[in-house]
């Protein structure tokens, strides 16, 4: 008999923690929305992700294959598309981004966090000295991307130059520029400045 109470207790105990008290249930619907721009984010560069890769491709094959007069016309016919897929795309996936996140990051959240641990995590993200650290991101990335590209931009134009060389050459395409077909050594200028 004795086993069976500290067993039910056992269980009773497992069951409660399972499932989150109502204090714990609102912290974690706060910091969701605290989160729901970057959640908003994320799923717009998730729904943005195809059509930027297909613009990247559009872009190469209208320089090789499209005549000079018409590629005007068929960059704005392209980009109109895109734009019409990113107005119906992104604002579904944003929704719905929304709609799982208590489920997904909720879920996580409960899993992984005390109550007085998600009060902490509120605290720091509404403090003014995050949010001021938030707001310099865009500059603190521009500042080093700038720098990082004056740094490396003479070594790695070659070598871009060279894989558009090597994947025009698999896919039987012309050389991407005058200098590569004549078998020049363009790299070895951009290398130079």
């Amino acid at each position: 008999m004795k086993k069976l109470v500290v067993i039910a207790l056992l269980t009773l105990a497992s069951v409660a923690q399972a499932e989150p008290t109502a204090a714990k249930k609102e912290l974690i619907s706060k910091v969701l929305l605290l989160q729901q721009p970057a959640i908003e984010q994320t799923a717009q560069s998730l729904a943005e992700r195809p059509a930027a890769q297909m613009m990247q491709q559009a872009g190469m094959v209208l320089q090789s294959k499209v005549a000079s007069d018409k590629r005007e016309a068929v960059a704005k016919a392209i980009q109109a598309d895109v734009k019409k897929y990113v107005d119906e795309v992104v604002p579904l996936v944003r929704e719905r981004a929304v709609s799982v996140a208590p489920s997904t990051v909720g879920a996580l959240l409960d899993e992984k966090f005390t109550e007085d641990e998600l009060k902490q995590l509120i605290a720091i993200i509404e403090s003014p000295v995050n949010r001021k650290f938030l707001q310099m991101g865009g500059d603190m990335q521009k500042a080093l991307l700038d720098k990082v590209v004056a740094q490396t931009q003479g070594a790695i134009e070659p070598k871009i130059k060279a894989l558009e060389q090597a994947i025009s050459k698999h896919l039987g395409l012309p050389a991407p520029s005058a200098a590569a077909a004549n078998g020049k050594p363009a790299p070895a200028k951009a290398a130079s400045k």
